[in-house]
């Protein structure tokens, strides 16, 4: 097999292999430990905080600001140098984009919320729209029927009776994030048992 063709690798694997290169780099001290404020490089933080989830880069850029502000402060890492990092990232598998956004949009739908909030929150996660619309398009949701599923949870099958309960239902729906077409069609609908 050629050398130029990477095979797909688990994150872990990859994390273990980059903390193993991070050991390299910052070799133990005398008692074995490696100190942990001079050993902590702005990739062993990135990768920490990606262990936990994905992470727009946006997100993932705010955060390592966050946690290496004293660095930052004193001139040992630069806004470049926190780019080029995610840029690496990037490369390596570990910063992707697309991932994060079909997990969030998945995430969000078994939450029973619906495309006008989801779609909010993964703006203002910084996200690039044709990446927005590729996780839409991969999940695949019938939205109206998903905002009959969501109504029919918390207020049961009966359809709401009377103006003031519609209109409790059609705000409850509209805070989930379903647009008014798919809130007039979950609220018509009727289900028996």
């Amino acid at each position: 097999m050629s050398e130029d063709i990477k095979q797909p690798v688990s994150v872990e694997e990859l994390l273990e292999n980059m903390r193993e290169e991070l050991d390299e780099t910052h070799p133990a001290e005398e008692g074995g430990r490696r100190s942990r404020k001079r050993g902590r490089s702005a990739r062993h933080v990135a990768m920490d905080v990606l262990a936990h989830r994905d992470h727009s880069r946006l997100e993932l850029e705010e955060k390592l600001n966050k946690k290496l502000s004293n660095k930052i402060e004193d001139g040992e890492i630069s806004a470049e140098d926190i780019a080029c990092l995610l840029d690496e990232l990037t490369e390596d598998g570990l910063l992707d984009e697309a991932r994060y956004a079909e997990s969030f949009v998945n995430g969000r739908v078994r939450k029973g919320q619906g495309p006008v909030r989801i779609r909010r929150d993964l703006n203002q996660k910084g996200l690039p729209r044709h990446l927005l619309q590729q996780a839409f398009d991969a999940a695949d949701v019938n939205w109206r029927q998903r905002a009959g599923e969501v109504r029919r949870k918390k207020f049961g099958n009966e359809a709401p009776q009377d103006y003031k309960e519609r209109a409790r239902q059609a705000r409850f729906l509209q805070y989930r994030g379903f647009s008014n077409e798919q809130i007039q069609s979950a609220l018509g609908e009727s289900y028996a048992d």
